[in-house]
């Protein structure tokens, strides 16, 4: 990896005096940091904070790109095995425990003073501790709840549901109207899986069970996905699932035409900016036999083989002073990760933040285990094909949960 570049307005590696001395032009240390893209705010948001940041420190130079989330996994495994890796990259932490395992994340305890530990909320730098060594360090939290349109629920003289029941009744309601879809659901990309959790949680169910194995072959399991199923045959969601991912599943919501969504907080400023006449309310998630919610953290990570790691350390402190968090996490919608900011009022009174937050008491986060990433896309594929009607639910989650065993080796 390159530790120095020249700044790109030097045209040649001399610069003419205005009285004819040559001076050599300013070295400068790199950093390549790769950012993951929350939403078309996230890039200009962090090039934002690098030209603050190398104005205060002329002699480095932050270097940025801005990657989909749903690609940055095969980018930075790609990175890796060709050695061309960032300094830094914002990383799922689902991802933490095999990039700490393969040697790749860089433990941040001999760079991090207790004053800057400190700043962080517990709850949330928890998820980086890997065998007593903080791995990284929160850069983004949500939980997930319900949202609905309040409009729409109104014409279809539907009541806000509480539980899975009221949830289909509303269902109904709601798809009797013109041009509606009653739930949007999601079935592609990244976090296919999570929509499915929602309810395997609610109902009771879990991701592993108290030995390690796939819960994806339980009674609650089976119960959560004949759910979702049985509201795509009836035409309770929008039409193939499957073709859908966050984003198309949120402009359907942003456009009028689905009266329920799970969803974070990241939708709520795309829905004062793109839809302010909306009117919308944020709910639990639909209980079964449990509450639950589910609580997300992302990671900034360092790599291990990074060269200029003091440089790529200075810009974090930086990065993470009270006015870039909070307007970080404003701009996106996220809940805080810091102290200072979750102590903002905003924080404490706005409906919406105070709607998601009220559900981390019970949130369920992805289990820390070796291969996640693997596991989680045998549900996401196994859900898709309960969706398009290639397999019967039962026989596709006893599948999953085999090959989900198989990989963890149970």
């Amino acid at each position: 990896m390159k530790s120095l570049s020249w700044k790109a307005v030097a045209a040649s590696a001399l610069a003419i005096g205005a009285l004819g001395a040559i001076a050599p032009a300013q070295a400068q240390t790199r950093v390549d940091f790769t950012v993951a893209e929350y939403s078309s705010k996230t890039g200009p948001y962090f090039e934002e904070v690098a030209a603050a940041f190398e104005k205060e420190n002329p002699d480095i130079d932050i270097n940025i790109q801005v990657v989909p989330w749903d690609t940055l996994l095969q980018r930075l495994t790609t990175d890796i095995a060709g050695g061309t890796t960032p300094d830094i990259s914002i990383i799922g932490t689902r991802w933490l425990l095999d990039f700490a395992s393969q040697g790749v994340a860089e433990p941040v305890d001999a760079h991090l003073t207790p004053e800057f530990k400190s700043t962080f909320i517990d709850t949330f730098m928890a998820p980086s501790v890997i065998d007593r060594q903080i791995m990284g360090l929160p850069v983004a939290a949500s939980a997930r709840a319900m949202m609905i349109n309040m409009d729409l629920f109104e014409k279809a003289g539907a009541t806000p549901p509480a539980n899975w029941d009221e949830f289909y009744e509303a269902a109904k309601k709601l798809a009797a109207l013109p041009d509606t879809f009653a739930f949007g659901l999601q079935g592609k990309e990244i976090e296919t899986d999570a929509y499915y959790y929602y309810s395997l949680w609610t109902h009771g169910g879990d991701i592993l069970k108290e030995d390690g194995s796939s819960g994806l072959d339980t009674p609650e399991a089976l119960e959560a996905a004949n759910l979702y199923k049985r509201m795509i045959d009836e035409g309770l969601t929008q039409p193939s699932p499957t073709n859908y991912n966050r984003e198309e599943v949120f402009n359907l919501f942003k456009q009028g035409k689905v009266g329920m969504i799970f969803t974070f907080p990241m939708l709520i400023p795309q829905l004062k900016a793109e839809a302010p006449d909306l009117q919308y309310k944020i709910l639990p998630f639909p209980e079964g036999k449990a509450k639950a919610t589910y609580g997300v953290t992302d990671t900034l990570m360092m790599f291990a083989n990074s060269d200029v790691k003091d440089a790529a350390w200075k810009f974090i402190e930086f990065a993470y002073k009270d006015e870039w968090r909070s307007k970080f996490d404003h701009g996106e919608g996220f809940l805080p990760v810091t102290k200072a900011v979750a102590a903002e009022e905003y924080y404490q009174t706005d409906p919406d933040i105070a709607g998601f937050a009220a559900g981390l008491p019970y949130a369920k986060f992805a289990p820390t285990i070796a291969n996640w990433e693997e596991i989680a896309d045998v549900t996401v594929r196994t859900m898709q094909q309960i969706y398009l009607d290639q397999q019967e639910p039962e026989a596709a989650l006893k599948a999953a949960a085999a090959e989900i065993n198989s990989i963890r080796g149970k």
